[in-house]
């Protein structure tokens, strides 16, 4: 049995919503399997009010968050990450750090819910739909058979899920 535990950094510009609901979601469903961290390319210092009230409402740890520069995670002594995945389309097109060994990376992009505006109802609503498409790209994730696919499929499959 193989008991290696799997670094995985979602990505987003201001580190405040998406890649947030995302670490959260991944840290509670990755049964001791995989350790989740959240940063961005330029980020809001702080973390969206309706990304924390989601997690709740998902019954999910909500406290503990920080919106954090992805530098932190190509320094010396950074977790070596396994896996990177930007959840945001302006993250995915700018140039990302070197992240040391090389782990797998794909788009898993999904419409900013701190963009939307509206009544605090729809911002909800709009928060919970995202949330729920990251739960399920998750899911998908967490479904693989990560030991026993070679790399190249491994990508392929990431990528895939990306797009669901």
């Amino acid at each position: 049995m193989n008991d290696k535990v799997y670094n995985v950094l979602f990505i987003c510009t201001h580190n405040s919503a998406r890649s947030i609901m995302a670490e959260g979601l991944l840290n509670s469903l990755g049964g001791g399997r995989f350790k989740a961290y959240s940063a961005g390319s330029r980020p809001a210092g702080a973390v969206n009010p309706f990304a924390l009230t989601t997690l709740k409402a998902m019954y999910l740890p909500s406290d503990g968050y920080r919106s954090k520069d992805w530098s932190e995670f190509a320094r010396p002594g950074a977790p070596a990450l396994d896996f990177v995945f930007t959840v945001c389309d302006n993250a995915a097109g700018e140039t990302c750090p070197v992240w040391p060994g090389q782990p797998m990376t794909a788009h898993w992009g999904v419409a900013d819910p701190a963009a939307y505006e509206g009544s605090d109802e729809q911002k909800a609503k709009v928060f919970w739909d995202t949330a729920v498409t990251l739960k399920r790209r998750i899911e998908l994730m967490l479904a693989l058979p990560l030991q026993s696919l070679d790399r190249l499929t491994l990508q392929r499959e990431l990528k895939d899920i990306g797009t669901r």
